[in-house]
């Protein structure tokens, strides 16, 4: 029996779901800190137990919570594929070192490799880098695509992803006056970077003022929100724990 070939890009999330879900991708799968499961079938899988065939990403349009991580997942051993969701975004609870290998496998000349972004519909063109050996970013020019875009306009929030890599994550965030970033806990350790404005950074009970040129750092796995006191951008760098090499 032939093989399905996994295209590259299947358009949205949920246009890719349906999509792998056609080619045979029919399960869902959960993701627990040392296993997937698939409650349907009562199904738990070690990660000796699958394999990743593809992986598609996608960048979310107004909340670097938001940006989702596709994995087309495929078990020879028992005879089954479906699909993982948010295995290893932005922010996760966290998880054994043997699953972040498994998810998030490190190549030997990844330092070479160039990526750039998804396609979405807010941005179609999908050509902007966000990995490469070296990358430039331009500040200015992100802030004024930022407060440009239809998800500024219509919301209280967006943002844009300037570097993204296995173990880094840069991601430059608006937020109008009262917007928030509910509590939530990182996989590594953050830096906060104030650009314009002022924000209310809590974390372990502690309320922290920041406005332009000032920033606050934060170790991984602690419950922190933020808050604009009034309208206000700023960098968000995420330093994601590397997986043991075998």
């Amino acid at each position: 029996m032939k093989e399905n070939i996994l295209q590259e890009s299947y358009g949205t999330l949920s246009q890719t779901i349906n999509a792998l879900s056609k080619a045979g991708y029919s399960h869902d799968f959960n993701l627990q800190e040392d296993c997937i499961i698939c409650h349907a079938v009562q199904l738990t899988l070690s990660p000796d137990d699958f394999q990743i065939d593809k992986v598609y990403r996608f960048e979310g349009d107004a909340d670097p919570e938001y940006q989702s991580i596709l994995y087309a997942i495929s078990s020879p051993k028992h005879g089954v594929k479906g699909t993982l969701v948010n295995g290893y975004g932005i922010y996760a609870d966290e998880i054994s070192s043997k699953m972040i290998e498994k998810l998030n496998p490190h190549t030997e000349n990844h330092h070479t490799v160039v990526k750039a972004n998804d396609a979405t519909p807010q941005r179609p063109k999908g050509d902007r880098i966000l990995d490469a050996s070296q990358v430039e970013i331009h500040l200015p020019q992100y802030l004024h695509q930022l407060k440009s875009e239809t998800a500024w306009v219509n919301s209280d929030r967006n943002s844009i992803t300037v570097f993204k890599s296995d173990v880094m994550r840069i991601v430059l965030i608006g937020l109008k006056q009262n917007a928030e970033l509910k509590p939530h806990r990182a996989p590594g350790i953050i830096s906060v970077q104030v650009l314009e404005g002022d924000i209310e950074f809590t974390a372990q009970e502690q309320h922290t003022r920041l406005l332009p040129g000032q920033m606050i750092v934060l170790h991984e796995n602690i419950i922190h929100q933020v808050r604009a006191m009034k309208e206000s951008c700023f960098l968000l760098t995420v330093s994601m724990k590397s997986a043991p090499r075998p």
